[in-house]
């Protein structure tokens, strides 16, 4: 294998000791101990793009990937199969790809002596030019703002790490978003048109089946709504299936509107962390490229991370997909 690695300092595990780890495993590979993106992308410039890696490991969140993925895609480089090193906080595609801890991932690539590692394939969602596994608006982005917001108020240390991950995420959904909503403003509505082929969706038992009306142009959904987003994984992080359908129509974005009050999502908290189907105001969507336009301006995530406000949001289907180590497959070969 033609191996790099990155390593992200600033993911909630990163640490120089995984560095050390993928020194003494392979001490061929080119590695780079990142502290922006403004690092990994001269790394990318410079150890990169004059002899582009077979394999790139990175190590960090969502985030981190969506980042090192960009950032390649903007210098012209295809992208090479991806291994997710865990260190991040939501975890989404390391989740999905049953990825170990660090140190257990790089010994099982290790033991296969410079062989290829098993991959499976992921499109992407691609919005406002950038592209990641995941995109959209709504209670989830709040929550990550807040999140994001209360973890700032711990000093460096043990406190913030205590609450870095989904005890600290929890936090900010029952002390902040949900409070803002029950007291504040709720009236976003949203009107979502299909710009693509004609539309799929999921029946009762979850089959895809035709959208009825769902044609080029049509106006599928207007109403209103707490969460609305476009993935091609299943997951936001922290085990949280808000995509249960991706990947079940091929080359499609599975596409989900959520237009319950914050109340009712509440009481439906659990079913909708484990993805369960049907649930009432739930709307899924298979699309190839669509467009939501809001009554006002919301905040919009991409990959786990903030990328600012937005009073319309077209989605498409990436041109580009991306290969990640199947660590799932891998761990059940040995």
């Amino acid at each position: 294998m033609n191996l790099a690695v990155m390593v992200n300092l600033h993911a909630r595990r990163g640490s120089e000791r995984v560095g050390a780890l993928v020194q003494r495993l392979f001490p061929r590979a080119r590695l780079a101990l990142t502290h922006s993106l403004e690092e990994a992308r001269t790394w990318i410039d410079q150890q990169l793009r004059p002899n582009p890696p077979t394999l790139l490991l990175a190590g960090g969140g969502d985030g981190t990937i969506t980042g090192l993925i960009n950032a390649m895609r903007e210098q012209g480089l295809a992208l090479p199969a991806i291994g997710v090193l865990p260190l991040g906080t939501g975890n989404a595609w390391a989740r999905v790809t049953g990825a170990p801890k660090p140190s257990v991932a790089l010994r099982r690539l290790a033991a296969l002596g410079g062989a290829p590692p098993p991959l499976r394939p992921f499109s992407l969602v691609s919005l406002d030019g950038r592209l990641a596994p995941f995109a959209g608006t709504g209670w989830d982005s709040e929550v990550l703002q807040d999140f994001k917001d209360q973890l700032s108020k711990f000093p460096p240390g043990p406190l913030r790490q205590a609450n870095a991950g989904l005890r600290g995420y929890m936090g900010a959904l029952f002390s902040r978003t949900i409070p803002r909503h029950l007291f504040g403003d709720s009236d976003l509505r949203v009107k979502v048109y299909n710009l693509g082929a004609p539309a799929l969706t999921v029946d009762l038992r979850g089959n895809v089946v035709p959208l009825p009306r769902g044609e080029t142009g049509a106006l599928l959904y207007d109403g209103p709504v707490g969460i609305a987003g476009a993935a091609t994984t299943p997951e936001f992080g922290f085990g949280f299936k808000a995509f249960p359908f991706a990947q079940a129509a091929p080359h499609r974005l599975s596409v989900r509107v959520y237009g319950a009050s914050v109340s009712e999502a509440t009481r439906n908290m659990f079913k909708l962390w484990r993805g369960e189907h049907p649930l009432p105001n739930m709307h899924d969507y298979f699309v190839e490229r669509l467009r939501m336009d809001f009554n006002r301006e919301v905040p919009f995530q991409m990959g786990g991370d903030i990328m600012g406000m937005r009073r319309s949001l077209e989605f498409s289907l990436a041109e580009e997909s991306v290969r990640l180590v199947d660590w799932r497959r891998l761990g059940r070969a040995e």
